[in-house]
């Protein structure tokens, strides 16, 4: 650049040392391909957090329904051996009376030990619950507070949300970053360009150099380097859609069974609430009013006590059945919008 062979390359010698920069140019379709991708990974990042937050509402609702129906349950049983153990002192007397056989107050305590058995069985499902919601809440010895859970669900409105469930927006996500991954193989066709600056430290008697070079990159042979690459990018894409489509028709059927079962769930609910229960309740108040008339043992007091009791801790189960199959709709089928 200076000296007596400035300009002359057939007389300069080699450069002691060189220094520079370059800086390459994607063409704009492999510019944008990327973006694409990038931006698709985030979108599956966080599909998969809001799916992790779904499964852990799922979680959390169908722990709190559990653990507040085996309260009420515990509390129900705890009644029923209060209304028991009225009946002893009764029959403590008729038996001093002679009215009764002696006999008769063994069956007393073996409803008392039976319906004891059963709250023993409920309160360790009620710790089994609050160890369950405690994963989710972080507090020990929860209580399930509040009005009883609806039992009731709109299935054609959660229908609308199947395409846009959490599992499907993930399916999405992957196949929209397939579809930028085809993008990006397709933009290697395209050529690249690049442009380098250089500074050549020489012997002072020649002077330094500077040096500016552009490159252009040239896709040739596509069939055999471009073309497999496109092909296998255009598979998984064509993959991807297929595995969606194909957990939209699980996640379908799956719905389908889960109505299904909450509609079998509501039946059996509403057929013991509306039809045994009063049934039940009419056999106790009649055992009871014919032993004040001396009509009916004390025995058959207590089994239409006991039969009433446990008819009743069945229905809970039932309707526990029901607001779990409810809630399990609720929270399992919602829309999500990224």
């Amino acid at each position: 650049m200076t000296g007596p062979v400035a300009f002359e390359p057939g007389r300069q010698l080699p450069t002691q040392f060189a220094i520079g920069i370059a800086q390459d140019f994607p063409n704009l379709a492999k510019r944008h391909a990327d973006r694409s991708i990038a931006d698709a990974q985030t979108g599956v990042a966080r599909a998969a957090l809001a799916n992790a937050r779904h499964h852990g509402a799922i979680g959390a609702g169908e722990a709190w329904i559990l653990l507040w129906y085996a309260q009420q349950r515990a509390a129900l049983t705890r009644d029923g051996l209060a209304q028991l153990q009225r009946l002893v002192a009764p029959a403590r007397s008729t038996i001093a009376s002679g009215s009764a056989r002696p006999a008769q107050s063994l069956e007393i305590r073996r409803a008392l030990i039976a319906m004891e058995d059963v709250l023993t069985a409920i309160e360790a499902e009620q710790n089994i619950a609050q160890a369950a919601l405690v994963r989710y809440v972080s507090i020990a010895d929860a209580e399930a507070i509040g009005p009883s859970p609806d039992l009731m669900v709109d299935v054609e409105q959660l229908r609308g949300t199947l395409v846009h469930n959490p599992e499907i927006a993930i399916a999405d996500a992957r196949s929209g970053r397939a579809e930028a991954m085809t993008d990006r193989a397709m933009a290697d066709r395209r050529p690249d360009f690049g442009v380098s600056v250089n500074y050549g430290r020489r012997d002072g008697q020649f002077g330094d150099a500077v040096s500016v070079m552009g490159s252009v990159t040239l896709p040739i042979f596509t069939d055999r380097r471009q073309q497999p690459r496109i092909e296998a990018a255009e598979a998984e894409a064509s993959a991807a859609r297929a595995e969606r489509d194909e957990q939209l028709r699980a996640l379908e059927a799956q719905f389908a069974a889960d109505v299904a079962r909450w509609r079998s769930a509501v039946a059996q609910w509403e057929r013991a609430q509306g039809e045994l229960l009063p049934l039940a309740r009419q056999r106790a108040d009649l055992e009871m009013a014919s032993y004040e008339a001396g009509r009916a043992t004390l025995l058959d007091v207590i089994a239409a006590r006991t039969a009433l009791i446990e008819l009743e801790l069945e229905i809970l189960e039932r309707e526990s059945a029901a607001a779990l199959a409810a809630t399990t709709l609720r929270l399992t089928y919602v829309e999500h919008r990224p």
